[in-house]
């Protein structure tokens, strides 16, 4: 049923005449010429792309601050990301977390009274290193023991600055791309730099606050 929906959701999109050519500019001027359901569209799209993964997400982010300005297009994006999360998370759940504690019972990251916190840090850092697929981290977070209310906070939390400097270098790159460019080399700078700091830290207080306790 839910293939089915995402199905008939990517055709409805096909019908309003969604460009087969994805770049920036092109999906910004049709979403914008969709007046006020462009926005519905651009979060259809991007749920679309969570939950199946065949459009990559942060291209997307990148055409709502195009298409919307900075902040509408981050809370547009951001909106839809979140709850096409949610929804391959529940997929995961339902269909292959209890088969998956059969295979492997004694996973500390499956059982029931395993580490929230542990499962929330794990997701937010995920979330805010844009190595990792957004689409695989849901189905593997549906599998574990982390709490739903958990799970979004995470999501929001993490996704919120990629999504924010995304629909910003969207909205900049018509005006400048060499400032594209620059914040693109700043933003994995500091991606690589946290990490190593960190390493670096073990002492620190943030490091010790990333300690796997309840």
């Amino acid at each position: 049923m839910v293939i089915g929906a995402l199905a008939g959701a990517w055709l409805l999109l096909q019908i309003l005449g969604m460009p087969p050519n994805l770049s920036l500019d092109v999906l910004a001027t049709w979403l914008q010429s969709q007046g006020a359901v462009g926005p519905v569209l651009l979060m259809l799209l991007m749920l679309i792309a969570v939950v199946v993964g065949p459009i990559p997400t942060l291209p997307v982010s990148a055409t709502a601050g195009l298409a919307f300005g900075v902040l509408p297009g981050t809370a547009i994006a951001a909106t839809g990301a979140v709850v096409g999360a949610l929804l391959a998370f529940w997929i995961a759940r339902f269909l292959g977390r209890e088969a998956i504690c059969r295979r492997f019972p004694d996973n500390p990251v499956l059982a029931r009274d395993g580490s929230q916190r542990f499962l929330t840090i794990a997701i937010l850092l995920t979330r805010l290193i844009p190595v990792f697929s957004f689409a695989l981290i849901n189905y593997a977070a549906g599998v574990t023991a982390i709490h739903t209310w958990r799970f979004i906070v995470a999501t929001t939390i993490g996704m919120l600055p990629m999504t924010l400097v995304f629909a910003g270098l969207g909205n900049t790159f018509k005006l400048s791309p060499v400032l594209t460019v620059v914040a693109a080399l700043a933003i994995l700078a500091v991606m690589v730099w946290l990490p190593w700091s960190l390493s670096r830290h073990p002492d620190s207080r943030l490091a010790r606050w990333l300690h796997l306790h309840q």
